[in-house]
């Protein structure tokens, strides 16, 4: 295959895979590690393993991480990719850091770069700092994540720490990559192991790839990557004429929105649907005293009359500080996405087969409650964000896996419209 990538979460790993699509190699989006009884990949295609190793341990990480390399280089990968998210969400501790120098050791990796940008979501890097939209990372919404808060937009102090052992990071300046190319090799050839990349727009991104086509561990958020194929091509490395296929047929029937991403953008869209289709509110204070608010009744209601429900997670920041002073951070996480994932197994019983998920943690959470180990790549709803066709024991299903700040308002509206 010509790239194997390793995902740190599900949203990322769909994320990462429609926009792969975009650049026309066939992908296979993979959920979890895979057996040895797996299909072999596809020649000169890309190979996608959904990991759910963002916010774990470090150790766990690392060790998940390098199970998916061993697959990937056992298949024949060429090149990997080690992608998370675009706004680099993270703690001192890792995952980013402890997972790239991990795959970098196993790899004899001399270098890597690390580029989270994602102009087309308004995620940018400029002289190391991160920008969401016109906000510095530090004082957009991320600064209130639940699980890993962004205090600090300077990229390179966020990962230094992450790596040890007086690890040096360097930076590839905007004014170097707009001298192209060239001018990025030699930076890479002069500087540390570890290198962060500004880009403000596609063609930035564009020249990166053509200068980091030779290395074989590479790094970042989903729009780097799309433009990998591209720089392969005008190497010669990778047929013009390969193309990702045609897209799948999503099933019909009754749908569910599941929202447990507690981010600015996605409590716009839970009110924006609330308007639009009966919603239940999950409230992890009441969730530990073993209330669910009718949880089940409501979603026998619904969609055992073909109708379209949500259950929502979804909290201001001051209910989310609430609940987790009272129950701990991860317990107050864990009895969300586990409420949402009987929603899942009961929507699924009563015959729901098309589910829109907000939120990383919770989508890994979902996912694997329905028993989905492939997906199939669809069409886009919002940028990063496609339709997903699967498989459960019941028959097909469709998914839509959306990080937390992708997409607008009525997204959730348009999803189900657009699956029919």
């Amino acid at each position: 295959m010509i790239l194997g990538c390793i995902a740190d979460d599900f949203t990322g790993a769909t994320d990462l895979a429609a926009l792969l699509v975009r650049a026309q190699v066939p992908v296979s989006l993979r959920i979890g590690l895979p057996d040895a009884a797996a299909p072999a990949p596809a020649a000169n295609g890309v190979e996608v393993i959904a990991l759910k190793i963002r916010s774990i341990p470090p150790d766990q990480a690392v060790a998940q991480a390098l199970a998916a390399l061993d697959w990937l280089q056992a298949a024949g990968a060429r090149h990997v990719y080690w992608k998370y998210c675009s706004t680099f969400d993270s703690t001192a501790r890792g995952n980013i850091g402890p997972v790239a120098r991990a795959l970098m050791d196993r790899m004899g990796a001399g270098r890597t770069l690390y580029v989270p940008s994602f102009p087309e979501n308004g995620r940018r890097v400029f002289m190391g700092n991160m920008f969401v939209h016109r906000q510095p990372l530090a004082e957009s919404p991320m600064k209130d994540h639940p699980l890993n808060p962004m205090t600090d937009s300077d990229l390179c102090r966020v990962l230094r720490p992450q790596l040890g052992d007086g690890a040096a990071v360097g930076l590839i300046d905007w004014p170097t990559i707009r001298r192209g190319a060239e001018a990025i090799l030699q930076a890479i050839g002069s500087g540390p192991a570890h290198l962060i990349c500004d880009a403000i727009d596609d063609a930035d991104l564009a020249a990166l790839a053509q200068a980091a086509r030779d290395m074989r561990l590479l790094t970042g958020g989903s729009a780097f990557a799309r433009h990998l194929p591209d720089a392969w091509r005008a190497a010669g490395r990778l047929d013009p004429a390969s193309a990702a296929g045609a897209p799948p047929k999503m099933p019909k029937g009754p749908a569910i929105v599941l929202s447990g991403s507690c981010s600015a953008m996605t409590r716009r869209q839970v009110a924006n649907f609330a308007a639009q289709a009966p919603v239940l509110k999950l409230d992890a204070l009441r969730l530990a005293s073993g209330d669910d608010g009718g949880m089940a009744e409501c979603i026998a209601a619904q969609i055992g009359a073909g109708r379209t429900c949500m259950i929502q997670g979804t909290a201001e920041p001051a209910e989310v500080a609430a609940a987790q002073a009272a129950l701990g951070v991860e317990k107050a996480g864990e009895l969300v996405e586990l409420a949402l994932a009987r929603a899942a197994r009961i929507a699924r019983n009563h015959g729901a087969t098309r589910f829109v998920v907000a939120g990383g943690e919770t989508s890994g959470a979902i996912t694997n409650a329905l028993g989905i180990t492939a997906l199939r790549v669809g069409a886009e709803i919002a940028p990063g964000v496609p339709w997903c066709a699967g498989q459960d024991a019941g028959g097909p299903l469709a998914v839509a896996l959306k990080s937390g700040n992708f997409g607008d308002e009525d997204f959730f509206a348009r999803a189900l419209e657009q699956a029919g």
